[in-house]
C-alpha cells in the first residue's frame, strides 16, 4: 500500500501559524520570523498526517458502519464528539493527549438516527483536516459528502463518496459562484466555517435555498460572535444567533447582510429552531418544511 501524505501548502502554514505573528512583530522580529518560517514549514513536513483512502478503509474495517456517531467522532478525531486530540497545533507540536470537544454527537443522534440508511448529499462547510466529514462517510453509509474549506490543501481523506474543494464563507461572490451557481442541492447542510459575525449570517440565508425540503442546517458554535471578542470585532448585531431567537418568539429583526428575498424565503420555509448546548458553546438545528 502506497503511503501518501497532506501536502499542506507554505501559504496554509503561514496563514495558520504565523500570520498574527508578523503583523503584531517589529522590524527585527519579523526578520527573525522570514528566516524561521521556511525552517519550520520544512520541519512540520516530517509530522504532516497521512491521508487516509475511506474507500479502502471500509473494506478493512465495515464494522465503522455499525457505529454511533459520537464513536466516529472520536474515531477520526473530529471535535463534534466528546474528546478530541487537539488538531488545530502545528502538526510537530501536537499532544496526543484527548481534550474535551464540543460534545455535539447526542444531538446529531437525535435528529439523524433514523436516517442513516439515506441516499443524502450533506454539505460540510469548515471541514479542515476533514475529520468530521470521514466521520459522516461511514454514519451515513450511502451517503455523499462534500466538504468544503478556505484551505481545502489540509483534507486528509479520499473517497468516491468525498468531493472537497475550495470555499471562502466570508465572501457572498464565492458561495454564489462555488455553490448557488450550481445545480446540486443537500439534504443536509452543516456549517462550521469561519464563525465569524457575518460569515454565520449569510451562509444560513445565502444557502438556506440549497437545501431540500425536509432538509436540516446546522450551525456549530453559534454562539461564537456573542462570547468570543475575534469573531465580532466591532460587536454588531443582531448576531445570527439574536435573529435566530427573534424568528423563534415571531419578533421582528433586520440585518444588513440579509436581503429581503432572503429573509422572507426562509421565514417563510422553516420548519423549526432548535438551539442546544454541547459542553461549552452552542449548536443549531433549522428544519427545512
Amino acid at each position: 500500500m502506497i503511503i501518501t501524505f497532506v501536502l499542506m501548502k507554505f501559504k496554509t502554514f503561514y496563514k495558520l501559524f504565523y500570520m498574527h505573528r508578523f503583523k503584531k512583530s517589529s522590524g527585527v522580529l519579523k526578520l527573525y520570523l522570514c528566516i524561521v518560517l521556511p525552517i519550520r514549514f520544512l520541519l512540520n513536513t516530517f509530522f504532516f498526517p497521512k491521508k487516509i483512502d475511506l474507500d479502502l478503509l471500509e473494506r478493512i474495517s465495515p464494522d465503522l458502519y455499525k457505529k454511533n456517531i459520537n464513536f466516529l467522532f472520536e474515531y477520526f478525531n473530529s471535535d463534534k464528539g466528546e474528546f478530541f486530540v487537539d488538531q488545530y497545533t502545528q502538526p510537530i507540536k501536537k499532544n496526543y493527549q484527548k481534550i474535551s470537544a464540543h460534545g455535539y454527537s447526542k444531538f446529531y443522534e437525535k435528529f439523524f438516527f433514523d436516517q442513516k440508511e439515506k441516499n443524502y448529499n450533506i454539505l460540510e462547510l469548515g471541514s479542515f483536516y476533514g475529520n468530521g466529514s470521514a466521520s459522516l462517510f461511514f454514519y451515513f453509509k450511502y451517503s455523499t459528502i462534500y466538504s468544503g474549506d478556505i484551505y481545502p490543501d489540509l483534507f486528509r481523506y479520499k473517497s468516491k463518496r468525498i468531493n472537497n474543494f475550495f470555499i471562502d464563507t466570508s465572501l457572498e461572490d464565492s458561495i454564489k459562484k462555488t455553490l448557488l451557481s450550481k445545480k446540486i442541492s443537500f439534504d443536509i447542510i452543516i456549517e462550521d466555517a469561519g464563525h465569524f459575525f457575518k460569515d454565520q449570517i449569510i451562509s444560513l440565508f445565502l444557502l438556506f435555498r440549497k437545501l431540500n425540503s425536509g432538509g436540516m442546517f446546522i450551525i456549530e458554535e453559534l454562539d461564537f460572535p456573542d462570547t468570543r471578542q475575534d469573531m465580532n470585532v466591532n460587536k454588531e448585531k443582531p448576531t445570527l444567533r439574536n435573529i435566530l431567537l427573534s424568528i423563534i418568539e415571531k419578533k421582528e429583526f433586520d440585518s444588513k447582510y440579509v436581503s429581503k428575498d432572503d429573509k422572507r424565503y426562509l421565514l417563510e420555509n422553516y420548519a423549526f429552531i432548535e438551539i442546544f448546548k454541547g459542553n461549552v458553546n452552542e449548536i443549531v438545528f433549522i428544519k427545512k418544511k
